[in-house]
């Protein structure tokens, strides 16, 4: 009777082929780097590992804006870059904020096999990470959270730049006692036309025209301001 040959399963007694060792070997890397992740430093330009759902991903930190300590701005990528000149499921997301509490650790390639790459999947459209470009809104606020517009400055990179411009223009508003207040936060792609450009433009003349403008007569609508709220 001709006998049929079946292929040997791991867990059968014997010594691993090869091909069963290395799987063996990289399921064991995996688990040892899951239980004791390598911390990640703020700062140290070096790629993180996050989860994204029950998937664990590879990020890029935007130079210059990972130093946290709450949030940085990353960008997922493959996780064999630099090997995958391109993968479109991993470079349309563009620049992401990542909270740092989120982070697993410092990537390592063992996580590979937990990765949507491994299952043969792209990245889902949602992967829980708004994007990370920024704005400063310039408003007045007379009714609490209801204020009115009066500039939007946008898009920024950094999430620095951002911040240290808010920090620069309020304090030519509390100099020029116009009641208003500038505040860092998240840039609306759907109001891309309503921003200036603040690396082609003098924001400081830019407020300064907008101010006088206020105050020489034309006002606009009390309006609610939906994305003036501070950066988190």
């Amino acid at each position: 009777m001709k006998r049929r040959l079946f292929r040997r399963c791991g867990h059968a007694p014997g010594t691993l082929t090869a091909e069963d060792q290395v799987v063996v070997d990289a399921f064991r890397a995996m688990l040892a780097a899951r239980k004791k992740p390598q911390p990640w430093t703020p700062g140290s330009g070096q790629d993180i590992a996050i989860g994204i759902g029950p998937f664990i991903e590879r990020a890029h930190p935007i130079p210059g804006d990972d130093h946290g300590p709450d949030v940085i701005a990353v960008t997922l990528v493959h996780p064999d870059t630099p090997y995958v000149p391109y993968a479109d499921g991993y470079t349309s997301k563009g620049w992401l904020r990542c909270e740092t509490s989120t982070i697993l650790g410092t990537w390592n390639p063992a996580y590979r096999m937990l990765t949507h790459a491994a299952a043969g999947l792209d990245l889902p459209d949602d992967v829980a990470m708004p994007q990370a470009h920024y704005a400063v809104h310039i408003a007045r606020y007379p009714h609490g959270e209801f204020g009115q517009l009066l500039l939007q400055i946008g898009p920024y990179t950094q999430c620095r730049h951002t911040e240290r411009d808010a920090d620069r223009l309020n304090a030519l508003l509390q100099k020029g006692g116009s009641g208003a207040v500038a505040k860092a936060t998240l840039f609306v792609v759907s109001d891309h036309a309503a921003y200036h450009d603040p690396y082609e433009t003098d924001i400081a003349a830019l407020l300064a025209a907008t101010i006088d403008h206020e105050e020489t007569g034309e006002r606009h609508s009390p309006i609610r301001d939906r994305h003036s709220g501070g950066m988190t």
